[in-house]
Order: C-alpha cells, then sequence, then structure tokens
C-alpha cells in the first residue's frame, strides 16, 4: 500500500505543478496544463500504481473535469487508427479460435523443420504470415507460436535447466526475436505502431497508408527476419541439431482433426483484408480502417467468432481504453501547438555540430539504448517518441528518413532485454534462457539491425521514392 501511495503522489504531483508554475514562453497555460497530465500518464505506466487502462481513465477524468476538455480527449476513441486495430483483432480471434494458426503452423514445420536451425526459420516464417492479422504480438508469439514450440523443445527433451541448450533455449528465444522484426514490417502488426505514425504525422508531417508503410519496410525487415535465427542459432550453440518433423507436425495436425469450413472462410477473409489494405498503393482509394471493419463484420456474420469472443478478449478492450486515452491526450497537445512549441524550444536551445545524418544515427542508437529502461513497447512511444522526433526536427534531418528509421527502433529496440516487449516474460518464464545469453543475442541483434537500417534501409527508401 505505502509502494502505491508514493508512485501516486508522483504522479498527482506532476498536473499540479503545472497548473499552479507559469508557462514557459511561447506555450499557452493550456498546453501548459494539459502536459501535465499526459506526462502524469506517461510516469503512471512506468511506475504502474495500477493497470494502464486505469491510469488512462483517470487521467481523463481529471483532465476533462479541470480544463473542461472532455470532448477533444474522447476524440481519441473515434480515431480510425484506433478502430483499424479494434477491428484488426477480430482476425487475431479467429486464427486463435478456429485453429487455423496452429494448423499453418504445423504445416510449416512438417515441410521445413528437420533441423533446430530450419525451425528458427519456421518461426519466422510463420510469425511473418501471421503479423498482418495480429496486432498483439503477444497473441501471436506467446499464443500461437509459443506452444508449439514448447512442444518442439520437449519433444527433443530439451527441458528447463541442464537440457536447454539442446535446442529449446535457442527455440523459444528465437521466437521473441522474429517476432520484434515482424512487429514493424505491417502497420497492423503491432498496435503501438499507429500510436507512433500518429506522431510522426503531427510532429514530421509524414503520414503513410497500409501499403506505403508495407512497402518501406519489407525490404529491410526480410532481410533482418533472414538473419535473426542464423545470429541466435551461432550464439546459443543448441546440441541436438535434428528434429523429427514429419511425427511432430502429423501428431498435432490430427489433434486439429480435417480443415474446417470457417478456417477455409478465414482464409479468404484474410487474404481479402490483404489485398484492400494494399490497394491505395497501386492508386485504388480504400480506406485501411473500412477494410478491417469489413473484415471484422464478415468474421461475424460468418459466425467464425462470435460478440462474446470480442467481449472476452481482454486485449481488445484494454488497447481500446489506453490506445484512445493516449490519442486524445496527444491530439489535444497538438491542437494546443505544445509539439509545435517544443520544436522551436530544442530548435534554439540545442547546439548540433553536426551533420543531420549523424544526428540521425546517434538518436537512432540512443532510441536502441534507452529500452533496457522499458518494459512496455507502449510507454517508450508515447514518452520518448515525441521527444526524439522533435530533436530530429529541430536539427535539420530529413524528416521522411528519420520518420521511417523511428518506426523500425520502436520495434527491434526492443530486442535488447528479455522484458521489452509484452511476449518477453512469458517466454523467459519457461526458464529454458538465461539473463546473459538472451540480452548478449539481443544487443548483437540490435547492432546489426542499426547497421541495415543505415545502409539497405535508406538505399530502398530512396529506390521506392521514400526519401530524396
Amino acid at each position: 500500500m505505502n509502494n502505491k501511495i508514493w508512485k501516486l503522489a508522483i504522479m498527482i504531483a506532476i498536473p499540479l505543478y503545472t497548473w499552479f508554475s507559469g508557462a514557459p514562453d511561447g506555450l499557452s497555460q493550456e498546453g501548459w496544463r494539459l502536459l501535465g497530465f499526459y506526462l502524469s500518464a506517461i510516469v503512471g505506466l512506468m511506475l504502474k500504481p495500477y493497470s494502464v487502462q486505469i491510469i488512462f481513465l483517470a487521467i481523463i477524468a481529471a483532465s476533462s473535469i479541470f480544463m473542461d476538455n472532455a470532448k477533444i480527449l474522447l476524440a481519441g476513441y473515434g480515431s480510425t487508427s484506433l478502430w483499424m486495430i479494434i477491428a484488426a483483432f477480430s482476425l487475431s480471434v479467429a486464427f486463435g479460435k478456429t485453429g487455423l494458426g496452429h494448423r499453418l503452423a504445423y504445416h510449416l514445420v512438417s515441410l521445413f523443420g528437420s533441423s533446430v536451425l530450419r525451425l528458427g526459420y519456421v518461426t519466422a516464417l510463420i510469425d511473418f504470415i501471421l503479423s498482418p492479422a495480429t496486432p498483439s504480438n503477444t497473441a501471436r508469439a506467446a499464443g500461437i507460436v509459443y506452444p508449439i514450440n514448447l512442444s518442439i523443445a520437449e519433444s527433443i527433451h530439451s527441458f528447463p535447466g541442464e537440457t536447454a541448450r539442446k535446442g529449446g533455449s535457442y527455440i523459444l528465444m528465437n521466437g521473441y526475436f522474429v517476432t520484434k522484426i515482424t512487429s514493424f514490417i505491417f502497420m497492423t502488426a503491432m498496435a503501438p505502431n499507429l500510436l507512433a505514425l500518429d506522431f510522426v504525422n503531427k510532429i514530421l508531417g509524414i503520414s503513410l497508408t497500409w501499403g506505403e508503410w508495407a512497402l518501406a519496410m519489407i525490404v529491410p525487415g526480410l532481410l533482418m527476419l533472414i538473419i535473426t535465427p542464423l545470429i541466435a542459432y551461432y550464439v546459443d550453440r543448441p546440441t541436438v541439431t535434428t528434429i523429427d518433423n514429419k511425427a511432430l507436425a502429423a501428431k498435432g495436425l490430427a489433434e486439429l482433426g480435417d480443415m474446417k469450413t470457417s478456417e477455409k472462410i478465414l482464409c479468404v477473409i484474410f487474404i481479402l483484408a490483404l489485398i484492400g489494405w494494399a490497394l491505395p498503393s497501386i492508386g485504388i482509394a480504400v480506406d485501411a480502417t473500412a477494410v478491417a471493419l469489413v473484415a471484422m463484420a464478415f468474421t461475424l456474420l460468418t459466425k467464425i467468432i462470435t460478440w462474446n469472443d470480442i467481449v472476452e478478449t481482454k486485449a481488445v478492450w484494454n488497447t481500446f481504453i489506453w490506445f484512445g486515452g493516449l490519442l486524445g491526450i496527444s491530439t489535444a497537445l497538438s491542437k494546443a501547438k505544445f509539439f509545435d512549441w517544443l520544436a522551436i524550444f530544442m530548435e534554439s536551445h540545442m547546439a548540433f555540430d553536426l551533420s543531420p545524418l549523424m544526428v540521425a544515427v546517434i538518436l537512432a542508437v540512443i532510441s536502441c539504448a534507452i529500452r533496457y529502461l522499458f518494459a512496455s513497447s507502449t510507454a517508450y512511444i508515447a514518452s520518448m517518441m515525441p521527444v526524439f522526433l522533435t530533436v530530429g526536427k529541430a536539427t535539420g534531418v530529413d524528416p521522411a528518413l528519420f520518420g521511417l528509421l523511428m518506426l523500425t527502433t520502436n520495434a527491434f529496440g526492443g530486442s535488447l532485454t528479455h522484458y521489452g516487449a509484452s511476449p518477453g516474460p512469458i517466454i523467459f518464464s519457461a526458464g529454458y534462457n538465461t539473463v546473459k545469453t538472451w540480452w548478449t543475442v539481443g544487443a548483437l541483434l540490435v547492432i546489426v539491425y542499426l547497421i541495415i537500417d543505415f545502409t539497405i534501409s535508406p538505399l530502398w527508401w530512396s529506390l521506392t521514392g521514400y526519401i530524396g
């Protein structure tokens, strides 16, 4: 109780300070007071005296009553970005309920998973295929892939402790690392992507459709996805190299039974959704949120899932509350010209005697290194993304280049630790991995990712017209 009290005291002290102190030059008193509520929410995300949903509801309630801005704050819940994620969750629920995700995984294991290293690539492929329709990488990596990987580890007699290095430690750890890459390849692969894009749009003026995002990220993302299992394999060095994948997959598929009609319909809905999201990239104007809502409606109308399935999926409503609240507060800050003021403030108070490209490199490295302090992608994006983007803008970094860089580091920066994103603690708790090995592999991977981000990525973005 005492621990919770001091956390709440810190949260309350922040808006009290901004309320009773004068606003900095150039920023309105409204913007200054609103910043206090925003910072209180960010501190709450890190200290966690209550769940993130309760924190945001409390902050919105306090700001609404004291600043009379409920209409602005609640506008976040009407955001198309929020509803795109909520609608996409229906596909995620459907993949889990029908067993289609597991069926796909077992077929890929049967076809390609004859060795531990190959299985690392099978895991990457499974995650990649599922990622456009699963905005929760926890549902994807921990809900679908993790149980299968755990079964595979046990099938080769690899258990926590002395036998972990037979292959279990590699198989499980790799499952986390690959999901940190697939999380940025597609806009809908991780819910906070839409929050990050919202900041990029408000601060740098850069907007992306679903297809434009996918085209920008597909080449650097696939390259990182190819490298990841290999680096993890050679650091962890499994002592068992081969797997009886045919028997393992046959057992899993037998438990699932014949492919159901619901799975076949889901395949069609999923493919059509991908096509719909990609159409704007070839000049056919289709709203991405509308496509997601249509996909959601069809999963319900065809009874692949029921409304109770949606209601009982906590991730849907948890995301709705915190994401909508965060979008509302950031929109209110934008209307109060806070981000414009921050850019001017940074520009006048920071003297970088470096080229814009070097500034971009430094900021990208810092954006990854600081992830040792964060156990949540959401907390990192909400607290640090506006700062990094504003500093980049103030120092003259190319906005398109820098925006794309930050959208990638948002995801793969979490590879550094076993707590960098929600699937990490779940996978680590299986007991196969050590902190030392996990962090060593994570650090090596992030270094490689950053090298790719400053060599291959800009070349690809230049060829595809994203940067000049």
